[in-house]
C-alpha cells in the first residue's frame, strides 16, 4: 500500500518533553498522532526471553515461537515484516487521509529502540534529551507528589539512558536530536531543524497553535499537558529545589557517576556543570524525613518486585488464587 504515512519516532526518557514535542509536530497538518500506542512493545516482546512476567511462561513461549518461524519462508525475518505491515497499516488507519506521517511514541520505547530503526529503515526519529536530574526530579514531582519514588523507574534511569545514547551514537546521519531545555528557550531555531529534517514546511506559528492540540488517549504527560499551554522555561531550574535536600543531592551525584562524562557529553551536557550545579544549590530539608523511610523501603521494593507483590496482595483479597508469575 502506497499511501501509508511515514512513521516518526521520538525516542526519549520519560518526563523529558516528548509530549510537547508530539504536539507541537502535530500542529502541522501533515502530521497525525495519537497519544501513546505502545503498539511496538507487545510485538517485538515476543522475542525477546527477559523482561516478561505473566501467567504463562514467556521464556517457552519464545522459544516455542523461535521454533514455528523456523517454518517460516524467511525465518524471523517473515515475522518481523509482518510487524511492519500490521504497524503501517495501523498507523495509516488512525491518521487521516493523505497524511505525511505519523507520530508514535512511548517512554519504554526505549527497550526496542534498535529493533524499531531496523524495523523501519525509511522512518523518522527525533531523539529528545534532558538534563538526567531534572528527568529524575519531574519523576518525582509528577508522579509522587514530591516524594521518593525513583526506584519504580530504574529500568528507565539506568538503562534506558545508556539504551537511547547506543541507538543514537550508531545512527547519528539518519536522525535528529534536540535537548528540551533549547527547545523551551529557542523552540523557533530547534522546530525549524525539525521541520527540515522532515522536509516540511516550518511556519513559526506552531509554537503558539500547538495548545490546540488534544492528544487522543489517556496514555502521555497528562501532567504537562494540563499545566502548560505555552513555552513555559519554569521547568528549567525546578529541578533543583526538588533535588536540594542531603540525601536527594548524595543521589544525584551517584547518579552523574554512574553516566559518566562521555555519555553526557554525547547528548549536550556537562558532567563538571551538573554536579556544580547540585554543589551551589541551597540545602533544604524538605522531604528529608520522608526520604529516611522511603528509599530503605525502595531496596526492598526493587527485589521483592513490589508490583508483583501488590497484584499478589490484590488477588487474595479479592478471594482469588494467588500464583507463580513466570
Amino acid at each position: 500500500m502506497s499511501n501509508y504515512p511515514t512513521p516518526i519516532f521520538i525516542f526519549s526518557l520519560p518526563r523529558s518533553g516528548s509530549t510537547l514535542l508530539q504536539r507541537l509536530l502535530a500542529a502541522h497538518e501533515q502530521i497525525a498522532t495519537v497519544s501513546e500506542s505502545h503498539l511496538l512493545l507487545p510485538f517485538l516482546y515476543t522475542l525477546k526471553r527477559d523482561g516478561v512476567y505473566s501467567a504463562y511462561n514467556h521464556r517457552f513461549t519464545v522459544w516455542a515461537f523461535e521454533e514455528f518461524c523456523r517454518d517460516l519462508p524467511d525465518g524471523i525475518a517473515t515475522y518481523r515484516a509482518e510487524i511492519r505491515e500490521l504497524a503501517l497499516r495501523l498507523y495509516a488507519k488512525a491518521a487521516k487521509e493523505e497524511t505525511a506521517y505519523f507520530v508514535d511514541k512511548a517512554a519504554a520505547y526505549h527497550l526496542i529502540a534498535p529493533e524499531i530503526m531496523q524495523l523501519f529503515p525509511e522512518a523518522k526519529f527525533i531523539f529528545l534529551w534532558r538534563n538526567p536530574l531534572a528527568v529524575a526530579a519531574s519523576l518525582i514531582d509528577s508522579w509522587k507528589n514530591g516524594q521518593w519514588n525513583l526506584y519504580e523507574h530504574d529500568v528507565r534511569l539506568y538503562e534506558g539512558l545508556p539504551q537511547l545514547i547506543d541507538a543514537y551514537t550508531q545512527h547519528t546521519n539518519n536522525v535528529v536530536a534536540l535537548r528540551y531545555e533549547d527547545l523551551l528557550q529557542q523552540p523557533e531555531q530547534e522546530m525549524a531543524r525539525v521541520f527540515a529534517y522532515l522536509q516540511l514546511p516550518f511556519d513559526a506559528e506552531i509554537t503558539e497553535t500547538f495548545a490546540q492540540v488534544q492528544l487522543k488517549g489517556r496514555t502521555g504527560d497528562s501532567v504537562g499537558m494540563a499545566k502548560y499551554k505555552t513555552l513555559n522555561q519554569e521547568p528549567l531550574q525546578k529541578w533543583k529545589q526538588t533535588l536540594a535536600n542531603p540525601l536527594r543531592k548524595a543521589w544525584s551525584r551517584r547518579y552523574l557517576q554512574q553516566i559518566g562524562s562521555a555519555q553526557l557529553a554525547s547528548i549536550g551536557y556537562d558532567l563538571d556543570e551538573l554536579h556544580q550545579a547540585i554543589k551551589d544549590t541551597p540545602i533544604s530539608t524538605q522531604h528529608l524525613f520522608s526520604d529516611l523511610l522511603r528509599m530503605p523501603y525502595g531496596v526492598l521494593y526493587r527485589y521483592l518486585e513490589g508490583p508483583l507483590l501488590r497484584h499478589k496482595w490484590q488477588r487474595w483479597r479479592n478471594g482469588q488464587r494467588v500464583y507463580a508469575h513466570k
